[in-house]
């Protein structure tokens, strides 16, 4: 597998040849180059004040090593370091800002399987850097401009593993978070962590909002039990113990707590785009305001939100742009299709669990099952698929023969190509953090999703071809 260098990090697999995957020389050399880039930008900074970085990692079994290969690189160019340990994606990006820290890396490769492995960079509000900056970053590593201190100079590091807690107390904090409301209601749920650390920190904030929780691989060991990418083709095992167990619903998070799935109370899927969905209405209904998700996303949540008379914007797909989009038009809630929550009166990122907290409060003020609450939304079926990608393949080619193809509808090329029909839509783009190209459809009905998506398939294949 190639070492990917994106907006969304630098991510891959453990093992290998460096500069071709994520060996311990790579993560030294983006370890520094964040470091250099920081430190570069630190010039008005009052004179005698080290910098200092949040760092922590998902369960994942390479973890422990990248994370001391990383903590240790920026002691050596003089930064301290808040280490977390254990923790999650949200929880370090609430973190930085109140350690008043210059930045924070999360060391995960999110959805990815086990052999993966990234590091995220944030700024000092806890958000992912821009683009622009990522790529300075990119360009100090490729030149290898370290400076590092020296011996009276290195930096200390001071571990804080009580994040996760605090991260909770910041959830249940949340003026629409009603635990209390919650609690009466006596839900019992089922979570699948994936034996990362989502298997710690959601059944802890179930517990405190009197949930009565059962555990489905929530040892955070870094075994992953299925693909933790949590759709519904790797998701049977929770689907069936929700049944048995006769709960409200199931709970399933990825490694590092970023994406939020639902299983409705009769083991089937509530769909991950219709997290996003829900809470919007929960939020909507008592916060009136605009929404914003990306281009992959449903339009569910367009419809959601001019129910409520607000105004939906899509963005270019990638937390980075669904955060500006979001700041750009004031929006209260946005998010990702995946199950991304993002909520800015928590912070600019997106976090399940302000996703179940909210989604709890709004079924605590319901009375419907899971089940009802999903048949409730407009309807629309997805269909995700990808084909793999080989170095010969011209993606740009690709997308501008299938962009001619379909000149007469409604287009946009924002990110990669997204065609309109009238009730459907397809999205064809390259992805940021896996050598392959996603093809995403939305039907009225799952056969009208899957027809459309072979159909295009086999366009591309045909482009391939030639």
């Amino acid at each position: 597998m190639t070492l990917i260098k994106s907006i969304s990090g630098i991510r891959g697999t453990i093992g290998g040849k460096v500069g071709d995957n994520l060996t311990p020389v790579d993560a030294v050399k983006f370890a520094s180059a964040y470091g250099t880039f920081l430190k570069a930008g630190s010039g008005k900074m009052e004179a005698g004040r080290k910098l200092k970085v949040v760092i922590g990692r998902d369960a994942r079994i390479s973890g422990p090593m990248i994370h001391n290969l990383v903590v240790n690189t920026l002691i050596g160019l003089g930064i301290d370091v808040i280490d977390l340990g254990l923790s999650t994606t949200p929880t370090v990006e609430i973190a930085v800002p109140l350690e008043k820290a210059d930045g924070g890396i999360i060391l995960t490769a999110s959805h990815n399987p086990k052999q993966w492995n990234a590091l995220k960079l944030l700024n000092a509000k806890g958000e992912f850097l821009s683009g622009a900056e990522g790529a300075v970053i990119l360009e100090i590593a490729e030149a290898e401009a370290f400076d590092f201190s020296d011996v009276d100079s290195l930096g200390e590091i001071t571990v804080n593993d009580a994040y996760m807690d605090i991260h909770i107390d910041e959830v249940l904090n949340l003026p629409l978070v009603d635990a209390e409301a919650v609690a009466k209601r006596k839900f019992k749920v089922v979570v699948d962590g994936v034996n990362s650390s989502g298997g710690v920190i959601i059944p802890n904030l179930l517990e405190q909002m009197g949930v009565e929780v059962v555990k489905l691989y929530c040892e955070p060991n870094g075994h992953f039990p299925h693909n933790p990418e949590p759709l519904k083709e790797h998701l049977g095992d929770i689907c069936e113990l929700v049944v048995k167990e006769k709960a409200d619903f199931g709970i399933v998070v990825d490694p590092d707590v970023d994406r939020l799935a639902f299983i409705s109370n009769d083991g089937e899927m509530f769909g991950e785009e219709y997290t996003l969905v829900a809470v919007a209405d929960y939020l909507l209904s008592k916060t009136p305001g605009n929404t914003v998700s990306n281009m992959s996303s449903s339009r569910a949540l367009r419809d959601i939100t001019e129910k409520h008379n607000g105004k939906y914007q899509a963005s270019a797909v990638g937390e980075v742009n669904v955060v500006e989009l979001m700041k750009a038009t004031n929006a209260i809630i946005g998010g990702e299709g995946n199950g991304g929550i993002i909520y800015p009166e928590s912070h600019y990122g997106r976090d399940s669990l302000v996703g179940v907290a909210l989604f709890l409060t709004h079924l605590a003020n319901l009375d419907v099952t899971v089940a009802e609450l999903r048949a409730s939304y407009p309807q629309y079926y997805m269909s995700k698929n990808k084909i793999e990608l080989t170095p010969e393949i011209d993606v740009d080619a690709i997308l501008v023969a299938m962009t001619a193809k379909y000149a007469h509808e409604q287009i946009s090329t924002i990110d990669g190509v997204k065609i309109d029909f009238a009730t459907e839509w397809v999205h064809l783009r390259k992805s940021n953090t896996e050598p392959i190209i996603r093809i995403y459809t939305e039907a009225p009905t799952q056969k009208e999703a899957d027809t459309l998506a072979l159909r295009i398939i086999d366009e591309i294949k045909a482009v391939i071809v030639k």
